[in-house]
């Protein structure tokens, strides 16, 4: 009735905007390919680096695809999920942000082309999820096996993670440091072997050179000894790890001692001493020389620790604790008086040493360390900075090599091979599906393309002979090399120059870019709520500019 008698409904709560259709698609197409185009200038090898600059004024220089997208502040929805793909990736498997990012932007370029021959967004969607699911099982084809135990593959793996980074002329100390780490803490858990990231802790400490970045076969404890009586320097030491305090606790509930004579006081404070010098006691009987406790030790705790020639720490954060137990085989023990000497974890040296400015408590020499430590050294803050992402990346690299041991040839030759494939599984579904699948095909040679580009080479050129070099038999591992000035030349087996990838980061890849592609193309309605009066005003008072992404 409102309607005929022309009075407007109101559906949507003032303020709301409302695109739908074909606008609201390119809309979200194009915010998700500027994110895209970002960061394409930081792929592989020679690709350039960003330099970020937040609202405090802070600087990170840096190409490394998760780190952009987190420091940049995105605005619009549809590059809001890009930056999702780029941390579901990181999370994931810890490499190859940059690789699904630029993937996704490509695969939505290609899928805007369709659309704009009336392809349906639901058959772009179908075909794109088959080719995925198509690409994905041919990588697990591809894919060479790898052994553990060939270091050689493993550190071209690694050096490979780390081609891209600032860190070029530590490289290969720095890959063989990765490699130490995780074979020291691979540990098998049911039928599976599993390097856990997690238990390699990374100190930075400005000063000296990459080169001087070293492994710990132990763990670094970032505090100082508590008191300047205690020993310096333990041999063969007996670690206590203890997560109770070392002082007289207060009542829970307000308690009131009345003390009427001097004398009533000092036996108050004797047996408040008595108490501590009982800890102390128990933790000297017990056989430990080394104490790292998670709470407070009070001052004169301290002191009897220290007659009794007790390192002690304090204050130690959980984290650490955990891999002090886990490199040392000391038990965390939550009541003094349950410690037992089977409880006590043991280390060649626990050492204090001055590194730059700071002090620290250095555990080394553990027998079977499951947690390690690396001391990452440079001359400058932003390159330690750099250091830490560049071996993150490696070690993440060696992790998934850890769980899924197969390698597939970096330099875009397993996209290319990819691609090939592709185009000849495409004409098997027929129909407007086939257009997709072959769409999604020209998508992964993005990849390929992207590092021709960044290395000043030609794309065409060296698009041409790539293509032609997968067209021959066993050439499968044939892809770009960056370092060669000559486009008609680029195009070199990847396997001799020692460029491999794991399986793992490129199908999370592939998985990561197809999910958003497919995510954004289903959206033909976008309803935007107003904005608050209190944020208008704020923009007002700002000058009313809102960010470019």
């Amino acid at each position: 009735m409102a309607y005929l008698a022309g009075t407007p409904v109101l559906i949507l709560k003032e303020g709301s905007t409302r695109r739908r259709g074909r606008e609201a698609q390119r809309n979200n197409i194009m915010a998700a390919r500027i994110i895209a185009e970002i960061l394409r200038s930081t792929l592989g090898p020679r690709g350039m680096d960003k330099m970020l600059i937040d609202s405090l004024g802070d600087i990170t220089i840096t190409n490394d695809g998760a780190t952009i997208l987190d420091e940049i502040e995105v605005e619009h929805p549809a590059a809001k999920m890009m930056v999702e793909v780029a941390k579901a990736q990181d999370d994931e498997v810890g490499d190859g942000t940059t690789t699904a990012v630029v993937l996704a932007g490509e695969l939505l370029k290609r899928a805007e082309e369709l659309l704009d021959q009336n392809v349906h967004p639901t058959i772009i969607v179908s075909g794109f999820r088959k080719a995925a699911q198509k690409a994905r099982e041919l990588l697990y084809e591809i894919g060479m096996d790898v052994d553990l135990e060939d270091r050689e593959m493993l550190k071209k793996a690694v050096m490979t993670a780390m081609a891209s980074k600032a860190v070029r002329g530590a490289r290969e100390h720095l890959a063989e440091i990765a490699i130490d780490a995780i074979k020291q803490i691979v540990e098998k858990r049911g039928d599976k072997l599993v390097a856990d990231v997690d238990q390699i802790q990374m100190i930075k400490k400005e000063g000296k050179s990459l080169l001087d970045t070293q492994l710990v076969k132990g763990i670094i404890i970032d505090k100082e000894v508590v008191h300047p009586g205690m020993p310096k320097r333990v041999e063969k030491a007996r670690i206590a790890l203890l997560n109770c305090p070392l002082e007289i606790e207060k009542t829970e509930f307000d308690a009131e001692i009345r003390i009427r004579a001097p004398e009533q006081m000092k036996a108050f404070l004797d047996q408040e001493m008595k108490i501590l010098r009982e800890m102390v006691k128990k933790i000297k009987d017990v056989g430990a020389n080394v104490v790292f406790c998670q709470k407070g030790i009070d001052d004169v705790a301290q002191h009897f620790l220290a007659k009794e020639g007790i390192l002690a720490v304090r204050r130690v954060k959980k984290s650490d604790m955990e891999k002090l137990s886990r490199a040392t085989g000391a038990k965390i023990v939550t009541n003094l008086d349950d410690l037992k000497p089977e409880d006590l974890g043991y280390a060649e040296l626990v050492e204090e040493r001055k590194i730059g400015e700071d002090k620290m408590v250095f555990v080394e020499g553990c027998k079977d360390p499951k947690s390690v430590a690396i001391l990452i050294r440079g001359g400058l803050e932003r390159m330690v900075d750099e250091a830490e992402r560049a071996l993150h990346d490696a070690l993440c690299v060696l992790s998934d090599i850890v769980e899924c041991p197969k390698l597939v040839a970096g330099g875009g030759a397993i996209e290319a091979e990819l691609a090939r494939r592709l185009r000849e599984f495409a004409p098997e579904l027929g129909g407007r599906e086939q257009m997709a699948v072959e769409a999604f095909a020209d998508a992964l040679e993005v990849i390929p393309k992207t590092l021709a580009e960044n290395a000043g080479l030609d794309p065409i050129d060296v698009m041409v002979a790539l293509r032609h070099a997968h067209s021959e038999p066993g050439k499968v591992t044939w892809g770009v090399d960056v370092f060669e000035p000559d486009p008609k030349k680029a195009v070199k087996d990847m396997l001799s120059l020692g460029v491999v990838e794991p399986v793992r980061v490129k199908e999370q890849a592939i998985k990561a870019a197809t999910d958003v592609a497919c995510m954004v193309l289903r959206i033909d309605d976008v309803i935007a709520a107003g904005k608050l009066k209190e944020e208008e005003e704020k923009e007002e008072k700002e000058g009313g500019g809102t960010s470019e992404f």
